[in-house]
């Protein structure tokens, strides 16, 4: 049997550097304290904790004081800095390059429109992280949509300023896109800007490629990780042969019946560590 390992696949470039910086604090002094899991992969926030990263949720940060405090790739909004400064936190910011700028472009849009008049609409998924730092440049005003389904929560007879979360596909980007051009108001005024990421969107062809050529795919991502659902469904789509492993202990070896080629990949949010880890555990538990 042939194991392979998707090459495109593993933590882009935005992750990477949190992680880097994570470990470059660690390596000085063992306790830091992270809003958020650093990614979204259980094995790889598991791997950290025992180097000294302590992972916090939203209620644990408002009370800590004085501490060092790394915000990850996601991004976080101006109110989480406000009460950084507050309680003297010292903040190692890990946001990732594009989504930072992503931020200050919607902060920009938000400060020069007509409140009253303009929407900013964001195309994303709700409640996610990175999400809630972009609708946080807009005082808690912009309008998330996570599917046409959601276009019922705009005003079509006002003018409509559309981002994008950056882990979002063109292809549902661009059908937003659509819908709203064919439903606005004649008099009102569209703009709307493509924030995705290339780098996680151009994973896409690729890995739908990758899946296509094995007869058995076995997909490593977190629970939590919103890029890996979409990349599992668009694997899934070419082929159906998929089985989707968040840790090593879920392999279910029946699964390999007289399968002859098994490809292994993953999300932006999945160490390779991890998807090498899995193929040995295959290797040393199939006879080949």
């Amino acid at each position: 049997m042939k194991i392979e390992i998707d090459e495109n696949s593993g933590f882009c470039f935005g992750v990477v550097t949190a992680i880097n910086k994570a470990e470059a604090e660690l390596a000085i002094q063992r306790e830091l304290y992270c809003l958020g899991d650093i990614v979204h992969n259980s094995m790889e926030v598991e791997r950290l904790s025992q180097k000294g990263l302590i992972t916090i949720n939203r209620e644990e940060f408002l009370k800590l004081r004085n501490k060092k405090v790394l915000f990850r790739a996601h991004g976080e909004p101006p109110s989480t800095y406000e009460h950084a400064l507050k309680n003297e936190l010292n903040v190692i910011d890990a946001t990732c390059p594009v989504v930072l700028n992503l931020q200050k472009n919607i902060k920009k849009a938000y400060q020069l429109s007509d409140k009253e008049k303009t929407q900013i609409v964001i195309y994303g998924k709700l409640g996610h992280a990175e999400v809630n730092g972009l609708v946080g440049q807009t005082e808690g005003r912009a309008i998330v949509v996570e599917s046409v389904d959601d276009l019922l929560k705009i005003d079509f007879s006002k003018d409509i300023k559309l981002f994008s979360q950056t882990t979002k596909s063109i292809e549902g980007f661009n059908q937003i896109v659509e819908e709203i051009k064919s439903r606005i108001n004649p008099s009102s005024t569209f703009e709307y800007n493509d924030t995705i990421c290339r780098q996680v969107a151009n994973r896409i062809p690729k890995i739908i490629a990758f899946a296509a050529k094995h007869e058995l795919i076995l997909f490593v991502s977190g629970k939590k990780s919103s890029n890996g659902k979409v990349l599992f469904d668009e694997c899934r789509k070419v082929n159906p042969n998929i089985v989707m492993i968040s840790d090593l202990e879920e392999l279910d070896y029946t699964i390999f019946g007289k399968v002859n080629s098994v490809g292994i990949c993953g999300a932006t949010s999945t160490p390779k560590w991890l998807m090498e880890a899995l193929k040995r555990k295959i290797e040393q538990n199939i006879n080949f």
